[in-house]
């Protein structure tokens, strides 16, 4: 990982018009990126065409990064707002059934499932890994993406709901659905590795 003082004057380069210096910061971040980028979107050519669009617009905008955070936070903040904007295109055919007012009655009756206990020597982490991503490709995108951004990127609730443009309660309503959801896939996956009875 590259340090602050070299990622300044790699910045400072690209702003001047040095393409090569630019090329050097999408090597550094690409990855981590087009990571984001596929599991907020859930397949690889949304995915590649976030990625795309995510540092085109860097490009563009490099006169307007202040610097008052790390490029990398900064282009990570464009890689979001590029991949909520993709689901948004496809969110056409999924139906949100009343979650921008939600039935709170309705809400206290769907409390949030713990998880149980089990020893994670037992587990095997890959086909664990795998069973994961699998579930998370079967997530409803309005769930996938806020457990993403709370869950696996350590976002705030208040961050989140921000970049999602819903409310805070919703976020919580949201995430609460996506960790239930995936609860239960894994705990499936679980019962058939004969970790949980």
């Amino acid at each position: 990982m590259v340090n602050r003082l070299e990622e300044d004057k790699i910045l400072q380069r690209a702003r001047q018009g040095d393409r090569d210096a630019f090329a050097e910061l999408v090597k550094m971040y690409g990855d981590r990126i087009y990571g984001l980028a596929l599991r907020m979107t859930g397949n690889e050519k949304d995915a590649e065409d976030v990625y795309q669009d995510t540092f085109l617009m860097a490009l563009r905008k490099l006169d307007q990064f202040k610097g008052e955070s790390s490029f990398f936070t900064w282009v990570y903040h464009i890689a979001i707002n590029m991949a909520i904007s993709k689901i948004k295109q496809r969110k056409k055919n999924f139906s949100e059934n009343g979650l921008e007012d939600p039935d709170f009655d309705r809400l206290h009756q769907e409390p949030q499932k713990s998880w149980p206990d089990i020893e994670l020597t037992q587990v095997d982490r890959e086909r664990f890994r795998k069973k994961l991503s699998k579930a998370l490709e079967k997530l409803p995108e309005i769930y996938r993406t806020v457990f993403i951004l709370r869950d696996m990127h350590g976002l705030s609730t208040e961050e989140t709901a921000r970049i999602l443009e819903i409310t805070p309660s919703n976020t919580k309503i949201r995430l609460m659905r996506a960790r239930n959801f995936l609860k239960n896939e894994l705990e499936s996956f679980l019962k058939e590795e004969g970790i949980l009875l």
